[in-house]
């Protein structure tokens, strides 16, 4: 059976613009409901997809961060031409990475990262999350045990030099992050993995601005946008941009 393809998502909710940034083997489904949220408070949102994510898996590994970066760049330059001069940046997982990345390089209102793991020095792990990522795949492609058995062995020796392009492109994050001066609101779940849970005081310590929070979720794990506290984060990254002076009103 074929899979639908995840799609970009846009919705029109007012003049104040948000960029929301989905995570590694995740797709806009991560932040759907966060976006519909917002844009039913009055903020437009858009949400691209990266190259290579939410298809087959293999897909994934003929593609490299900075293909992945240049979506998200798409993605900001999309909302511009369409004509909003203010644009929030707001991302989970290594969306929350690129959502820092982002707030380094362009204008933002504000940025909001959420479980992004800033502090990873290495790939571990990466390959083990699109793993589970391609067997879960392959099951709801209803393909038979013995096709899923042979298909993840092809997975495991196919060159994963991009998985190394995660670890260089958060380095270069990291060593800028005392460049940003938006206000920044940083999300963690408690129940998330070690690397999470150093990364997110090492990002609130380093930013450089005065405006800046971060709030935990006791009950949470990785996606926060989808797990049990989900409408606390909704809310919690509302009432944040929401303090912001924007000089356009909806």
């Amino acid at each position: 059976m074929k899979l639908t393809k995840p799609q970009p998502l846009t919705i029109e909710g007012g003049k104040k613009a948000v960029l929301l940034l989905h995570g590694f083997t995740g797709s806009t489904k991560d932040v759907k409901k966060l976006g519909e949220f917002l844009s039913q408070r009055g903020y437009t949102v858009h949400a691209p997809i990266y190259s290579g994510h939410g298809v087959e898996p293999e897909a994934l590994l003929e593609t490299k961060p900075e293909d992945w970066w240049n979506d998200v760049v798409e993605g900001y330059n999309f909302l511009q031409k369409k004509g909003y001069e203010e644009i929030a940046v707001v991302g989970i997982s290594l969306g929350g990475v690129f959502s820092l990345k982002v707030a380094e390089t362009f204008p933002v209102k504000a940025c909001v990262a959420m479980c992004a793991p800033i502090t990873r020095d290495n790939s571990k792990g990466l390959f083990t999350r699109l793993y589970h990522y391609a067997r879960l795949y392959k099951h709801f492609e209803n393909k038979s045990k013995d096709q899923i058995i042979s298909e993840l062995h092809e997975l495991r020796i196919t060159p994963k030099d991009s998985l190394d392009g995660v670890t260089r492109l958060t380095t270069e994050t990291r060593e800028e992050l005392s460049t940003i001066k938006a206000p920044t609101l940083v999300l963690q779940g408690s129940l998330d993995d070690e690397l999470y849970q150093e990364s997110a005081p090492f990002i609130l310590n380093t930013v450089e601005t005065d405006d800046k929070e971060i709030i935990w979720y006791e009950n949470s794990g990785h996606i926060i946008t989808l797990d049990k506290e989900r409408e606390k984060v909704y809310e919690d990254v509302y009432k944040f941009l929401d303090h912001i002076e924007w000089s356009v009103a909806n």
